[in-house]
């Protein structure tokens, strides 16, 4: 669905600084604004963020092209892209990173005199996340939980950083064995393997992790994607969900005397790729520190009320 530019209403950038967005439905609760705007206030930078809410605006995911275009020609620097837009947003980009073509999805999009180029720092989140998070932890076998967009990152993620096979689990084995079969076409013969849950405990019991990238555990979505009798003492346990922050997995983990890392880390450390890359064009080679930022996300999903979509970015 093609809309015109004109009728778009999109916030002005700011008169002096760099002005940067998302696009994605339902958005509203994001925490990303807070985010991005008390780091940058830290690092002393003139930055504002806003949200482009599909559902506020009124328009399908289908007009994610003409969102960037009228952003672009308003003179924001870039945007970050989420649920349902980043596979739709890819052919209406001028170029794509590499990794944004190996994992097939955006969710940063930068604007410069080259156009526009599209990222993916959900891979590079989660691995940063799980490397600071999990130290030294083995990563022969791991357990994918999920094969959906976050699953199909931390797949790469895993594959990238040496795992030598990654067991993709899904209620939809069909889509598990998709997902498998790309990331061998990628990565080679052996080093990743579709299943359905019958298989679940089988590849677990013999596996070093696992990696938890379905809904389940967040508010709207509460309880264990897996019996808590499958977890064990030598098993690590890597979590997506990030509202909140300490899902029933990693309580249920933690008692098990599972070491662990919570989804905080993949949403910061994605957030503080995204502000490098959208800050790129200054001289001053200033950098997010992850670790302020993660303070201040526990802050943030401390102060809350009430809790809202883990999709939202």
């Amino acid at each position: 669905m093609r809309i015109s530019p004109l009728a778009i209403q999109l916030p002005p950038v700011a008169a002096d600084g760099t002005t940067v967005g998302l696009i994605g439905s339902g958005i509203g609760p994001s925490l990303s604004p807070a985010l991005h705007e008390r780091e940058a206030r830290e690092l002393g930078v003139a930055y504002r963020y806003e949200l482009l809410d599909l559902d506020e605006l009124k328009v399908p995911p289908e007009a994610v092209g003409d969102l960037l275009r009228k952003a672009r020609d308003l003179g924001y620097r870039g945007l970050n892209i989420t649920h349902p837009c980043k596979q739709l947003v890819l052919p209406h980009l001028d170029q794509l990173s590499p990794d944004a073509v190996a994992v097939g999805a955006v969710n940063t999009v930068v604007f410069d005199e080259q156009g526009t180029t599209g990222h993916n720092t959900d891979w590079t989140g989660f691995r940063d996340g799980l490397l600071s998070g999990l130290p030294g932890a083995t990563r022969e076998r791991v357990v994918l939980l999920g094969a959906g967009g976050a699953g199909a990152a931390a797949a790469y993620a895993l594959l990238t950083i040496g795992t030598a096979t990654v067991h993709v689990v899904d209620v939809d084995a069909a889509r598990a064995t998709r997902l498998a079969a790309a990331l061998t076409a990628q990565f080679g013969a052996d080093r990743a393997e579709g299943a359905g849950p019958a298989e679940l405990a089988d590849r677990l019991a013999t596996a070093d992790g696992l990696v938890h990238a379905t809904p389940v555990g967040m508010a709207e979505h509460p309880g264990l994607p897996l019996p808590a009798a499958l977890l064990r003492p030598d098993l690590w346990v890597a979590e997506i969900v990030y509202r909140p922050l300490n899902t029933a997995l990693l309580v249920a983990a933690r008692s098990t005397g599972c070491a662990v890392v919570d989804g905080g880390r993949m949403l910061v450390h994605q957030a503080a790729t995204g502000m490098s890359l959208f800050l790129g064009h200054r001289s001053d080679g200033v950098e997010p520190d992850t670790g302020r930022m993660l303070r201040h996300l526990a802050e943030l999903i401390g102060a809350e009320t009430t809790e809202s979509p883990d999709h939202v970015r």
